[in-house]
């Protein structure tokens, strides 16, 4: 497998990833792919943390980032992480994640505070707990800030 930067001939590719790993989700309201294209083409997009995971030859997993704020801090926002259905369980998803981290955490990102849209690891918690709430109807377990 390999993590790397979204390029703008994956964008058809990427969206395809974003739309089939929501169609039979329990948690989605099916607009996720409408939400990621629309982010893509944002102001708040930082094309440096929009990931592509491919495998196989093909692209299977996708992560992007944007910015956001909490009052004057700039965090950066996750859209919804997308792994096609048939590569779930193979580590893609966690792989997309450390990669997000280890990018986001690095030197030319002045970001301090990361939160979460779908993502369930353990040292992720509730974005309530710290007064976060989203900009948008989401249940609370599928809200969440990296501490």
């Amino acid at each position: 497998m390999v993590i790397r930067k979204e390029q703008p001939e994956d964008y058809d590719l990427t969206d395809s990833v974003v739309k089939k790993a929501f169609m039979q989700a329990e948690y989605s309201d099916k607009t996720e792919q409408a939400l990621v294209k629309a982010l893509g083409k944002s102001s708040a997009c930082i094309p440096e943390l929009s990931l592509a995971a491919e495998t196989d030859g093909k692209i299977a997993g996708f992560i992007m980032f944007t910015r956001a704020w909490i009052g004057d801090s700039e965090i950066l926002a996750l859209a919804p992480l997308a792994v096609l259905p048939e590569y779930q369980r193979r580590g893609i998803r966690t792989a997309l994640i450390k990669e997000r981290h280890k990018i986001g955490k690095c030197s030319i990102m002045n970001i301090r505070l990361y939160w979460e849209v779908r993502v369930s690891i353990q040292r992720y918690l509730p974005a309530d707990t710290f007064g976060i709430t989203a900009p948008f109807d989401v249940p609370r377990k599928n809200y969440m800030v990296c501490k």
